[in-house]
């Protein structure tokens, strides 16, 4: 815009300086006289030249106009859009959030319903050593979390306290291959023993082959391993086997807990380690 004005700045003087006696001849106030033939040659000049250039200063304005509308329009897009991604991340986190606080209700829940000492803790830590299947969480000795301990989450049980720091703990999983838990069918309260295959289902042993037991059952803990107290969900029997010989029938126990996906635990006392602990607390 401002190269065309440097460009015709002559042109435009000359118009302007013929504009001016004309618009002062026009606002005289001799409106009644006819035009004669100067007027009207300077008129018949004239007007093309003042149509460009209102045509130029009108596009001159219309072009700044629609340019500073422009740039304010990206501005208010550009703010839009960071106030929506603004906007959903607070969803996300809000979402997030909600999910956690519902499964700490339900971990408080539980814990109202479950007898003896009960520490809640979250995993902050996977063994990457498949020999032992393992996680951390974040209660210790300092909590009151000590070694034999069971460790759960209102679905059904996690593992057992292996070793203890202040502030932290391991957690052998119901799924390493060193696992046995105590175990029984709700329905039948048939007695069998929970083994860790370290991946996949638990494998159902020592089930009498005269044990009533079927796929789908409910499988609960016993209470006589001394580590977990009774009546604690460990998981459903598939893959029923009935063998026509021998002693026992084997199944598999699909875990009620998904343990890939631990993130809030609680550590609970058997009713053997709390009384292991008492006596110890008392020799001490």
């Amino acid at each position: 815009m401002l190269s065309l004005l440097k460009r015709y700045r002559q042109l435009l003087l000359v118009s302007a300086l013929l504009l001016v006696p004309l618009v002062a001849f026009l606002a005289s106030g001799r409106r009644g006289r006819e035009p004669n033939f100067v007027d009207r040659a300077v008129i018949a000049l004239t007007s093309p030249l003042q149509s460009g250039l209102n045509w130029i200063i009108d596009g001159g304005i219309g072009l700044v106009n629609g340019y500073v509308d422009l740039r304010g329009v990206r501005r208010e897009n550009d703010a839009l859009r960071l106030e929506n991604m603004q906007l959903r991340a607070a969803v996300q986190s809000l979402g997030e959030a909600r999910t956690e606080n519902e499964r700490l209700r339900q971990l408080l829940g539980y814990t109202e319903a479950v007898p003896g000492p009960e520490i809640p803790a979250r995993v902050v830590g996977v063994n990457p050593v498949a020999k032992l299947l393992s996680v951390r969480i974040s209660s210790g000795e300092k909590q009151g979390v000590f070694e034999g301990m069971s460790v759960v989450t209102p679905d059904g049980i996690v593992g057992r306290v292996i070793r203890t720091t202040g502030h932290y703990a391991d957690v052998a999983l119901v799924t390493d291959p060193q696992s046995r838990v105590g175990v029984r069918v709700q329905r039948s309260r048939a007695r069998g023993t929970a083994v860790g295959s370290g991946s996949g289902p638990l494998i159902l042993e020592n089930m009498l082959r005269t044990e009533d037991v079927e796929n789908g059952d409910l499988i609960i803990t016993s209470g006589t391993d001394g580590v977990y107290p009774a009546g604690m969900v460990v998981g459903r029997v598939t893959n029923l086997e009935k063998k026509e010989h021998g002693m026992f029938q084997g199944a598999d126990i699909v875990p009620a807990v998904d343990t890939t996906k631990l993130e809030e635990v609680l550590v609970v006392g058997s009713p053997y380690g709390v009384a292991a602990q008492s006596l110890e607390g008392g020799t001490r």
